[in-house]
């Protein structure tokens, strides 16, 4: 009975499967009909199965509105382990199905300057290292986590907490950058005089102005500067190509940039360092902590990112 099932814990040899698969379906759709259609079955067996998922755990997991559905919050936190759970276990047979019984695929996120100035020399580094573990990597230009399912994430944002684990890479320090030729007119001026007469290299975040990055270097050190000048880009590592080429002035980070810092692709016309509040975070749920292939790629990613950046990792 559903009241005998509710302070029974739940045996995997009696997982609802179809009641699970039928939670996935409308829970992705946010509807009965649309999850119907993508499981090809009726609407009401599947509202049967929903209903049944729901009377096992005593927990409602979708809320039913006029005109549409919402997870509640035990809904919520169940739906991304169902999907997470049916993505494996397709993965796992796809790759029996076809005679590759290898591996699985990780599927880690990075931001693009973060890809393209450390991850992909890092990413090759751990395919020699682990050869049977399949890397499929996107990337996007977001603040914080992007919306796509995900085995691992390294974001950037501002510190926050959420359900996930989450280790500190490293905490941004940045500091004005521009090309050589460009530094040499900055002898003799102080730093906001030389932020008065140069084009400002912005790099766009998520919901906020455009030079937000720039007012908060000029915040806290005091420094009376238009930063809403200047041009915009969508990546840091586009900001930071725009300054080498000679045009303008570009808020770099120094552990990202060290390599362009060291070769005097970029100067630092002033030696002003700080941290702006954002940081790199590689995160994951808490449910894959005893995952070996996620937890590998845990401990080889934060070794590896207190080696590349000299700094303590949380």
């Amino acid at each position: 009975m559903a009241g005998d099932s509710r302070t029974t814990l739940i045996n995997r040899r009696w997982l609802p499967l179809n009641a699970l698969r039928a939670f996935d379906a409308v829970g992705q759709h946010l509807s009965f009909t649309a999850g119907a259609q993508a499981l090809h079955v009726s609407q009401s067996a599947l509202s049967r199965h929903v209903i049944s998922l729901e009377d096992l755990l005593g927990q409602q997991l979708l809320e039913r509105k006029p005109y549409r559905l919402a997870l509640t919050e035990a809904g919520a936190a169940l739906l991304p382990v169902v999907r997470k759970s049916f993505d494996r276990l397709e993965q796992a047979l796809n790759a029996v199905q076809a005679g590759d019984t290898r591996g699985r695929t990780l599927r880690v996120h990075m931001p693009p300057s973060l890809l393209q100035q450390m991850g992909l020399p890092m990413l090759r580094d751990f395919r020699r290292e682990f050869p049977d573990v399949l890397l499929d990597v996107s990337s996007s230009s977001v603040t914080g986590l992007p919306e796509q399912d995900l085995d691992v994430a390294i974001v950037y944002d501002r510190p926050s907490v959420d359900d996930r684990v989450t280790d500190l890479l490293w905490m941004v320090r940045v500091t004005p950058v521009c090309a050589p030729e460009l530094a040499t007119l900055a002898e003799g001026k102080t730093l906001a005089e030389f932020l008065s007469e140069q084009d400002l290299l912005h790099v766009k975040l998520e919901s906020e102005p455009r030079s937000l990055l720039w007012s908060l270097f000029a915040t806290q050190l005091g420094l009376n500067a238009n930063t809403e000048k200047g041009l915009a880009f969508d990546t840091a590592i586009s900001a930071v190509q725009y300054a080498i080429s000679g045009g303008g002035l570009a808020l770099a980070d120094v552990d990202m940039f060290a390599n362009e810092l060291a070769d005097g692709r970029l100067v630092q016309p002033f030696p002003t360092v700080m941290e702006d509040g954002y940081g790199y975070y590689l995160k994951f749920h808490a449910e894959d902590l005893g995952d070996p292939v996620i937890s590998h790629f845990r401990t080889w990613v934060l070794g590896r990112f207190a080696t590349t950046t000299g700094t303590a990792v949380a």
